[in-house]
């Protein structure tokens, strides 16, 4: 956001246009003939030409020189025009009064008089209005007073990108007794400032001080307002600190209702080999738990020398419940299961090889509830690996991987079950492609070999266990096309048919422990794998032919993809012994027996997306069993945006047995002054148009909300209010509840809790009122009290 005086920035850079030595300005014939030329100046070593024109026009040469009737005087950027203007060349003084004009660069500044000395850029401007087309904001003064070039000081200065209402005043108004600029220290200084919104004092300080460019200031941000259910009302003042150019710290001690006093560090590094940032909260005594409560991210990467690559994430809580009891401190995508990861790798080419050789690891926390437990994954200490790729004699293709990883389980505080141990694996293929225009067809022999050293420290035993699968598959595709018409355009229609034989004999995986095979879903990728699991620890035993069509319609103009719908079966010819359960899990992992498939036909899938129109996208893909005659799985979405700041859309996921959600999200204008507003809106002044905003997450299986946003957004042109209400479910009966509240006073700074992330994460299609700026600029522009 641009500075809370950012008024002074514009008035500096006026001054900068001016810091140029005088150019002499010939004398004029007295009174010359309306509508005269400009009286020419030539151009000096110091700087610019002192340009003049008016209606009339008379002086000494190379001493003095009056213009009266439009008078207009220009030196460089700097344009100033009055109904009368006095230039004195000797002492290099410039005098305008009456209807007095000032323009550099886009920036206005009106006023009934001003005197200037142009190179030492000295003198004052009674009574000014002045207007900055790049914040869309302004302001007027009793007077400004240029010291020099860098310095200079207003009296009774206000700000304020609203026009005045009814009652002759600004929707909101920051004002100040006396303003000093100091362009060299890039420091202003506001004594006797305040912020008034609809007349009403909201924010005040005896002293204010502010950087006058983007440069960042360490200081003292605006407020902040946080309120939910679990914690009350919380109000942090944030802190700035510019440590460096490439380095800067927030730091936000904050007052909560119920818990006490809590605060939270942001620092942020950027170096020419790594980057990162580190974020802390700390809440030393919490008043609802009687414990110290604190939570630690961390996110670091970089490159070392040789070519190595490495990155560090990691999420760290202090007790089970932070999640439920600070969701915004903890958020994650799995908010039980916090990760710490981290990874390094190195790419190069060796004879012929393009190889990355590569290490991790990966560690958990996992915030247990004694009602509803879950079982962990397990952890990687560590993983050691090289993959690579390469191109053989007579078009065939390699490539292979190879891994040793020790896995070991979180520690919960309970004896685990769960066998740990170390395992070697290494997958490998080699295959022939044939491709050209049209067609492709790629035959591949591929292996999935393991040998695993089991710890069974629960039962007190060590086993040796090892297995190889080999797997060969045929894929083939053409691609036809044709120029098709539809709505009334002409676009390009193609047709996409596509084979995948696979052949995987069974090998007997019981004994073998998973540590990281899960089933994928039932997709438009995961249907011509050649194995039903990801990881490595379980491989299907499948001979099966899968047999897909696609059918695209793209725009030849642009190549934008208008439509697309497909479908896709698998032809069992045997019977399939090792198949992944309903919730993803290995079949033989869950019942001793593991019951495999005698289905000859799987699951036919339907899948399709289309953007017939740019209002209009609809997406949809459909899982379903002929021999029980039922849909499986199904997710339908839509999406309607019929212009800026207007979405509508809804969703629907089935997983039959498991869940049935139903998701909507909207931005919508409710209200709107009418057409004439608008355009006023628009030009920047205060109007009014209340939007509606939110997601809805509604389990059908449950008969209940499970995560909502709800939340109103008033846009005045010249000011933004924001209302947003966030329910994150924790249980089936409980949730975390909180209360966004937001002021934004465009052209200025944002007051109050923060929803703009929380909308554009979960609203689809949401777009912002006003343009956003990342952290680092609202902290460069950020006001010092």
């Amino acid at each position: 956001m641009p500075t809370p005086l950012a008024l002074a920035a514009a008035l500096c850079c006026a001054q900068a246009g001016a810091q140029t030595a005088p150019a002499r300005v010939p004398a004029a014939a007295p009174q010359a003939p309306a509508a005269s030329a400009p009286a020419p100046a030539a151009s000096t070593a110091a700087g610019p030409a002192v340009i003049l024109q008016a209606d009339r026009i008379s002086g000494r040469p190379d001493i003095d020189a009056q213009a009266e009737g439009n008078a207009e005087l220009q030196r460089g950027p700097l344009v100033i025009r009055a109904d009368k203007l006095s230039y004195d060349s000797v002492g290099d003084l410039a005098k305008a009064q009456g209807n007095v004009r000032i323009s550099r660069d886009g920036d206005r500044f009106t006023g009934p008089e001003v005197q200037l000395q142009l190179q030492r850029f000295e003198g004052f401007f009674l009574q000014p209005e002045y207007y900055f087309p790049s914040t869309g904001a302004g302001g007027k003064a009793d007077r400004i007073d240029f010291i020099d070039d860098q310095r200079s000081q207003l009296w009774g200065g206000t700000y304020s990108s609203c026009g005045a209402d009814g009652s002759g005043t600004p929707a909101w108004l920051l004002g100040a007794d006396r303003i000093r600029l100091d362009r060299q220290a890039n420091e202003g200084v506001a004594e006797g400032a305040v912020l008034r919104f609809y007349g009403v004092p909201i924010l005040a300080a005896p002293r204010l001080s502010f950087p006058l460019t983007d440069e960042r200031k360490s200081g003292w941000l605006p407020p902040s307002l946080d309120v939910d259910n679990k914690s009350g009302v919380g109000i942090g003042v944030p802190y700035y600190w510019n440590i460096a150019p490439n380095r800067d710290a927030t730091i936000t001690p904050t007052v909560m209702t119920r818990r006490g006093f809590s605060a939270d560090l942001q620092f942020r590094y950027l170096e020419p080999s790594f980057r990162g940032e580190i974020d802390v909260h700390a809440l030393p005594d919490d008043r609802v738990t009687d414990t110290s409560r604190h939570a630690l991210r961390l996110f670091h990467e970089g490159d070392a020398p040789q070519g190595i690559h490495y990155r560090i994430r990691g999420l760290r809580v202090s007790d089970d419940e932070y999640w439920k009891d600070f969701s915004s401190q903890a958020s994650s995508w799995t908010p039980r299961l916090l990760a710490t990861d981290l990874q390094a790798d190195r790419s190069f080419r060796w004879n012929g090889i393009d190889a990355t050789a590569y290490a991790r690891v990966q560690q958990w926390q996992v915030l247990q509830q004694d009602d509803a437990r879950i079982v962990a994954p397990y952890q990687r200490s560590p993983q050691l690996g090289l993959r690579g790729s390469s191109l053989l004699a007579g078009g065939f293709e390699t490539a292979f991987e190879t891994e040793v990883n020790h896995f070991t389980r979180p520690s919960n505080g309970q004896l685990d079950p769960l066998p740990t141990g170390t395992r070697l694996h290494a997958l490998g293929s080699i295959s022939r492609p044939w491709r050209a225009p049209g067609w492709w067809v790629v035959p591949k022999f591929s292996f999935n070999a393991a040998q695993y050293q089991i710890d069974h420290s629960a039962g007190g035993r060590y086993d040796n266990e090892s297995r190889t699968i080999p797997t060969v598959s045929v894929d083939g595709g053409m691609v036809f096309e044709r120029r098709a018409s539809w709505f009334g355009e002409t676009l390009r229609q193609t047709l996409e048919p596509r084979v995948l034989y696979v052949n995987t004999p069974y090998r007997e995986q019981r004994g073998t422990p998973n540590f990281d095979a899960y089933g994928k879903d039932f997709n438009a990728v995961s249907v011509y794998s050649d194995n039903e699991f990801s990881g490595v620890d379980r491989v299907s035993d499948t001979n099966t032919l899968t047999a897909g069509i696609t059918t695209r319609l793209l725009d030849e103009n642009t190549g934008i993809e208008r439509l697309r719908l497909g479908l896709a079966q698998r032809v069992q010819f045997r019977d399939q012994k090792l198949v992944a359960n309903p919730d993803g899990t290995p079949n033989i992992d869950s019942t001793p027996e593991g019951e495999g498939s005698t289905q000859r036909f799987s699951d036919l899938l339907l899948f399709g997306t289309a953007t017939l129109s740019p209002r209009w996208m609809v997406d949809g893909a459909i899982q379903y069993d002929p021999d029980s005659r039922r849909t499986v799985r199904s997710l339908l979405s839509t999406r309607f945006t019929p212009g800026p700041f207007r979405t509508l859309s809804a969703s629907y996921r089935l997983t039959r047995g498991l869940s049935e959600q139903l998701e909507v999200g909207w931005q919508w204008p409710l209200y709107q002054r009418d057409a004439a507003a608008a355009r006023v809106q628009a030009a920047g002044a205060c109007s009014g148009t209340l939007y509606g905003v939110g997601r809805l997450n509604y389990s059908l299986r449950d008969s209940r909300v499970t995560d909502s946003i709800v939340g109103l957004e008033y846009d005045a042109g010249c000011w933004i209010g924001r209302v947003v209400a966030e329910r994150l479910s924790t249980g089936r009966s409980e949730a975390t509840t909180r209360l966004l509240l937001q002021l934004e006073l465009v052209g200025l700074s944002r007051l109050g809790s923060n929803p703009l992330k929380v909308l554009k994460d979960n609203v689809p299609g949401y777009r912002l009122l006003r343009e956003d700026r990342d952290a680092g600029a609202d902290a460069a522009s950020s006001a010092a009290f």
